[in-house]
């Protein structure tokens, strides 16, 4: 009975932290993921050759701090035309995650 018991809880577990419909794939585990937030005109690396990126992050889901905006990643990389914008989160186990905003432009 007490291993059926602790079985049912794990499952329960399991399922509460995964079964979560999301925007973006999220490992409860270890995430690492790129994705696209706004694409310009012109993508083409060559043509934006300026990259800006801002950050924000996490520990243990208790403290966040940064600014991880587009418009501090505009000022990062001195970019006052933008070409395309994507995100990056990484996270392990949830207890350190970093939140980047990755801005390509003129």
């Amino acid at each position: 009975m007490k291993k059926f018991i602790l079985v049912s809880i794990l499952m329960c577990a399991v399922a509460i932290l995964s079964s979560c419909a999301t925007t973006y794939p999220v490992g409860v585990l270890y995430t690492d993921i790129r994705v696209p937030l706004a694409t310009g005109v012109d993508i083409d690396p060559a043509v934006s050759p300026k990259v800006g990126v801002a950050v924000s992050k996490s520990i243990l889901g208790l403290v966040a701090t940064g600014d991880s905006s587009i418009s501090a990643a505009c000022a990062n990389g001195g970019i006052r035309k933008i070409h395309h914008v994507d995100w990056e989160a990484s996270s392990v186990f949830g207890i350190y995650s970093t939140y980047r905003c990755v801005v390509w432009g003129e």
